[in-house]
């Protein structure tokens, strides 16, 4: 299958991508960031915990509203957005990971990227089940290049990396650590973009988003 796409980005969310690897989408223009969880909740529903630290008001179209943070964060950044219409946890019932893994199956098919960089799937059920989605994947596109990136900021947190990467060699993969640069001055720009999420990372008792200015960690798999 002839290349298309250079580099495709998986993100759980409205910002992973950004926060977690934004130093590699700025260094490959062009890449495509899909975001699994992008969709609009079938029903109106009153105010989420997260979305009331965010800065949101009842009724308020939070989705678009994190639509429009994205897009102008990858234009930043000079990659484009392709959001699935799959609902964050935080509204409902999760979806199948067969689901997931079918939808990025049939993005993989149409952009036809030599890279892809998906999440280690570490601390949220969302960047859990978008890892293991991915993975159900590699064995259907062996020519592509597969990268997980260390979700931030939940690499912080201790022990949490170390059983990702146990993870993947229980699945036969030999996960191979490299660490970036530091991330350059257009991503702390991109990360500014989301001003929503920081506003929700900054809340007392959360994680922040001083993590995502550190050297991003990548594991490429190997067979």
């Amino acid at each position: 299958m002839p290349v298309g796409t250079d580099l495709l980005v998986i993100s759980p969310h409205l910002d992973d991508a950004v926060l977690s690897a934004g130093g590699r989408v700025a260094a490959g223009p062009g890449a495509v960031v899909v975001t699994v969880f992008a969709g609009r909740p079938a029903a109106p529903a009153g105010l989420t915990p997260w979305d009331a630290d965010c800065g949101f008001a009842p009724g308020e179209d939070v989705v678009g509203r994190r639509r429009r943070e994205d897009r102008r964060a990858l234009a930043r950044l000079g990659a484009r957005p392709h959001w699935l219409e799959f609902t964050d946890s935080q509204y409902g019932a999760s979806p199948a990971p067969a689901a997931v893994a079918a939808a990025l199956s049939g993005v993989v098919s149409r952009e036809r990227p030599r890279r892809v960089l998906f999440p280690l799937g570490l601390f949220h059920s969302d960047h859990r089940l978008v890892s293991d989605a991915v993975l159900a994947l590699l064995p259907l596109h062996p020519r592509i290049e597969w990268e997980a990136y260390e979700d931030v900021p939940y690499r912080t947190l201790p022990g949490l990396v170390d059983e990702a990467v146990e993870r993947l060699r229980r699945r036969g993969l030999v996960p191979l650590r490299r660490v970036g640069s530091a991330p350059p001055p257009v991503k702390r720009r991109a990360v500014a973009c989301y001003r929503s999420q920081l506003r929700g990372l900054g809340t007392t008792g959360r994680l922040g988003h001083g993590d995502a200015f550190r050297p991003e960690g990548y594991w490429r798999l190997g067979a």
